[in-house]
């Protein structure tokens, strides 16, 4: 009797392990996060109300900082939009990256991005807005953009300015959650193409906006115009900011915000003079917030950090920290941990070829190196005007700029995108915004940024300045010539990469999507 009573106690134990066993998840069938990535286009550091920026409201990006991490000296690889887009999706910098590495090229397939492994990981990928570009992913045998798959069908019926896109962000974003499987994980890519140009001037005020009130950098003109022309582009971040804000709160609503990790950044810097399209401060450091699931204990970080350091973090996030090559380093450490510790000491950027703005479809190589104190670049090419060659004045030119609504006699400089403020620093002509802009520069500038966080003195000619320039400058070097750098061997192939954008009426060499001979290996 006893024997059977022991047995039937195990029997009636080994029921209850089974059945508690079933309702334990294993390391292998654990929900898996999704993961919402917010990307501005060009939108500079400090440019959010979190950070402190006058007449700036972004509920959205506030959130994300304020349940999560909020970086202070976070720099994009490039200060343009697809050089950038591509080195935050392979991990790389843009010299490591062939013809993914200039602006508005084409992306070798051989280069993995973290879209395509979690894809193949089972995550649903896709996208609203703006995916990689401009240039051409389809030459290389790409079936889909490097972000994935394209939700666009939704419109605003009446978008808010003329100069907003009518992209219904939000509704493309559940557009594309009904179409994923119940019970997948997924990677959304919100691409807005908000604050880029053109503004409808003069909408910030409109909107309420205090014109007294706006902070103007210090490498722009304090005028009327400008302050107009910023609290236009701050309408424009707002516009970003809120279908940022409709996203979190959709996730909430279905039950899968303490699920998903959220990133909220910027491809490049505000599209002024000396920002986008620079290596200068204004052009490479962007806002960026991160959340991970669940929550983390709010804290900010002030050391540098560099946007190629998202596609590891990806990685060891999941699980998978070997199934991409990075250059970058996970900042998976930085969002975990309570204590500090130092991610970065430096970031290195860099820039090639813009737009069309030179004779041959010329770029303008420069490299550089930011540390919490220092900023040196290294132009390989300082004989070359930096945003574009200038226009020869003469009276065809002349009619022409008053049929295209140029205060300026003089429309050249095209990598400075067309705008109020570019009128307003080329009418005065003699000023230093237009020699911080437009003029030719040093091979070599440093910068003591935290005295002058605007970049408008270069301190590289003192001489007390001559060791921190021959450390920084052997360490930039040193680092370009490990990753495979061709400007540091002298190879000047990144010129004869195509364009597959609009080509201007420059002399020599301007065939658009064709090689230029001239500069191949």
């Amino acid at each position: 009797m006893k024997y059977i009573i022991k047995k039937n106690h195990l029997l009636i134990l080994g029921v209850v392990i089974a059945i508690l066993s079933c309702n334990i998840p294993s390391k292998s069938v654990l929900k898996r996060p999704n993961i919402l990535i917010a990307i501005a286009d060009d939108h500079s550091y400090p440019h959010t109300s979190i950070y402190g920026f006058a007449e700036t409201q972004t509920p959205g990006f506030d959130f994300v900082a304020q349940n999560g991490v909020l970086f202070h000296n976070a720099f994009v690889a490039a200060p343009q939009c697809s050089p950038s887009r591509a080195a935050i999706l392979t991990g790389k910098n843009i010299w490591e990256l062939e013809e993914a590495g200039t602006h508005a090229s084409n992306f070798p397939k051989k280069f993995k991005v973290f879209t395509e492994v979690l894809a193949e990981q089972g995550y649903f990928v896709g996208y609203t807005g703006k995916p990689w570009a401009p240039g051409n992913w389809q030459i290389n045998g790409r079936k889909l953009n490097p972000v994935g798959r394209e939700f666009n069908k939704h419109q605003l019926k009446h978008p808010p300015t003329k100069g907003i896109r009518a992209n219904n962000y939000i509704e493309n974003f559940k557009d594309f959650f009904s179409q994923k499987d119940e019970g997948s994980p997924f990677v959304f890519w919100y691409g807005a193409h908000e604050p880029h140009r053109v503004y409808e001037y003069k909408t910030g005020v409109k909107s309420g906006k205090n014109i007294e009130s706006v902070q103007v950098p210090q490498f722009l003109p304090d005028t009327e115009v400008v302050r107009n022309d910023v609290l236009d582009y701050i309408l424009e971040i707002e516009h970003f900011d809120n279908h940022l804000h409709l996203m979190i709160n959709f996730l909430k609503e279905i039950g899968e915000l303490d699920n998903t990790f959220i990133m909220v950044t910027a491809d490049n810097g505000m599209p002024f003079p000396y920002a986008k399209a620079n290596v200068q401060e204004f052009g490479t450091h962007v806002p960026l917030a991160i959340t991970l699931p669940n929550g983390i204990k709010r804290k900010e970080v002030y050391d540098p950090v560099a946007l190629i350091d998202l596609a590891p973090t990806f990685m060891e996030l999941l699980g998978l920290s070997d199934a991409m090559n990075t250059t970058g380093k996970s900042l998976m450490p930085v969002l975990e941990q309570d204590h500090h510790f130092q991610h970065r000491e430096y970031v290195l950027t860099g820039r090639e070829r813009h737009t069309h703005a030179r004779p041959d479809n010329l770029g303008y190589p420069a490299r550089a190196i930011r540390t919490q104190e220092f900023l040196y670049v290294y132009h390989f090419e300082s004989d070359r005007w930096p945003q574009g060659d200038p226009v020869p004045q003469n009276p065809e030119n002349d009619q022409r700029n008053k049929v295209a609504g140029f205060k300026s006699l003089y429309p050249g400089y095209h990598d400075v995108d067309q705008s109020p403020s570019k009128d307003e620093v080329m009418a005065i002509a003699q000023s230093n915004y237009f020699e911080l802009a437009f003029a030719k520069r040093p091979q070599e500038q440093l910068y003591d940024i935290k005295n002058d966080p605007y970049c408008t003195q270069n301190i590289a000619i003192l001489p007390e300045y001559k060791e921190v320039i021959n450390k920084l400058k052997q360490q930039l070097m040193n680092d370009l010539m490990e990753q495979g750098d061709p400007r540091v061997s002298g190879n000047p192939i990144f010129d004869s990469y195509p364009r597959y954008s609009t080509m201007r009426n420059f002399s020599g060499f301007n065939q658009r999507g064709v090689y230029n001979p001239d500069f191949s290996k």
